[in-house]
């Protein structure tokens, strides 16, 4: 927890407490000063909560948003130290899903490979893929990004999109990739339009239509998307996004800085094993 966000805690407690002694004790001009100390605050605090709960409340009211704040920091640094701790140990045992045959967005040599599971049509799959895309800017060379296919539904637009993403990557991955944001930026006509909206894209890309049309019904890409259902089962995917940074899982859209950690653990063991 940084410094601020410490004294920000000591503050209102302190408030808490003193506010709650000077408004039980009578004003004595021989009274000699309260000495708030770190081993008596917890003993003031516990005496005020017992003698005067109303006012502890009436003060926690006044600095609800403080209150708030504080706690929101707490429940942030639990959640991290809990995906710490899967982390560390997730390191311990390495993973593996097929790749061959699907575009990399990035560096091919990167010290850390980002597999994304994701729906076209999924709102938490788009969220993540806006927090990935900075994150592949900020990171450059040493980031990748990997996109698996896993629709929630096989016969709706989602999975068509897939068909359509891997297809194009066999002309140009460079057009995939351009196709693959198209489709999370316009998610809502994914959705309402479906198989027209992706035509529509894919020839705003300049994309050869009539090899499309051949390639998204062809066995490579059938078994890619066979491929990718079959890695999610083997790691016990249940759900979008989910991620593999290395070796570490990510569940879920998490906020930059928690999805910066993990790169950043990757990372940090990629080049340990590098140095060996």
């Amino acid at each position: 927890m940084k410094m601020w966000k410490k004294t920000g805690l000591v503050a209102l407690v302190a408030l808490v407490v003193l506010g709650g002694l000077f408004a039980c004790s009578p004003c004595r001009a021989e009274a000699a000063p309260v000495q708030v100390t770190d081993e008596n605050l917890a003993q003031m605090l516990e005496k005020l909560l017992q003698e005067r709960p109303d006012l502890v409340m009436d003060v926690l009211r006044k600095n609800s948003e403080a209150v708030l704040d504080i706690a929101q920091q707490g429940s942030n640094m639990r959640r991290q130290r809990s995906l710490e701790a899967q982390w560390n140990q997730e390191m311990k045992t390495p993973k593996s899903v097929k790749l061959e045959g699907r575009p990399v967005l990035g560096s091919k040599n990167a010290k850390v490979r980002i597999v994304a599971f994701s729906d076209f049509t999924c709102h938490f799959c788009q969220q993540a893929s806006g927090t990935v895309s900075a994150l592949l800017k900020e990171y450059g060379k040493d980031v990748s990004l990997v996109f698996k296919n896993l629709p929630l539904d096989d016969k709706g637009p989602a999975s068509i999109a897939s068909k359509y993403f891997l297809a194009i990557a066999q002309q140009s991955e460079e057009k995939a990739w351009k196709f693959h944001d198209a489709l999370f930026a316009g998610r809502d006509k994914l959705v309402t339009d479906g198989e027209a909206f992706l035509k529509t894209t894919a020839q705003d890309l300049g994309v050869d239509m009539k090899r499309l049309a051949k390639d998204v019904h062809s066995k490579k890409v059938a078994d890619i998307m066979n491929e990718d259902q079959q890695d999610a089962q083997k790691l016990g995917v249940e759900g979008t996004p989910y991620f593999l940074v290395n070796d570490l899982v990510v569940r879920g859209a998490l906020p930059p800085d928690l999805f910066k950690k993990a790169i950043d653990m990757a990372k940090a063991k990629a080049e340990g094993n590098s140095a060996k």
